[in-house]
């Protein structure tokens, strides 16, 4: 008798959604129960133009943030896929320095949209905006108002990329984490 292996693909899973909507504290968790996960690249780059006196990258030289930005997200990826783990879980992905250009009204170059085509990912997980656990701090300037709209930016971005978005329900940490992993068991 003769077994068949059945490849596995690799889920390359990205967590999106506005600032303060629980992105970082549901990859937290999942780091906590032994995930694959990558931070969110912005708070890096953001703390690296501090250290050169750089008050607010974004709000001041908003293209090269995103350059950085695309720059960690593509890097994020390219180690995701070599990853031996079946599932990596990603805060945020490439689509997401598109989306906030839009937001703030800026034009970006073709490479943008060549890496959004190049680099795919498999399940897109969808925070809502949830005024009620939104919190501000030294890496989030945005209102919640502006929380909203650059949700609709994240929205509309990554549907333009064919990407069907799974929207977690606003819940306590534990009942979101099992939503996602129940999702990608099925």
């Amino acid at each position: 008798m003769r077994l068949i292996s059945k490849k596995v693909q690799k889920e390359i899973v990205v967590i999106i959604g506005g600032p303060g909507t629980g992105k970082t504290t549901i990859i937290d968790g999942l780091m906590a129960k032994g995930y694959c996960c990558y931070p969110e690249v912005s708070r890096e780059v953001t703390m690296e133009a501090k250290k050169q006196g750089i008050e607010q990258l974004f709000l001041e030289n908003p293209l090269l943030f995103s350059e950085l930005l695309l720059e960690g997200r593509v890097k994020q990826h390219q180690n995701a896929v070599n990853e031996p783990h079946e599932i990596v879980f990603l805060d945020r992905g490439i689509p997401d320095v598109l989306a906030y250009m839009h937001y703030i009204g800026d034009s970006y170059p073709a490479h943008f949209d060549v890496a959004c085509k190049t680099y795919q990912y498999t399940k897109i997980f969808i925070l809502p905006p949830w005024e009620e656990i939104y919190v501000s701090d030294e890496e989030r300037y945005e209102n919640y108002e502006q929380a909203k709209l650059i949700f609709n930016h994240l929205t509309e971005t990554y549907q333009k990329y064919g990407y069907n978005l799974i929207s977690v329900p606003k819940d306590n940490v534990a009942n979101r984490i099992d939503f996602i992993l129940n999702y990608l068991k099925e």
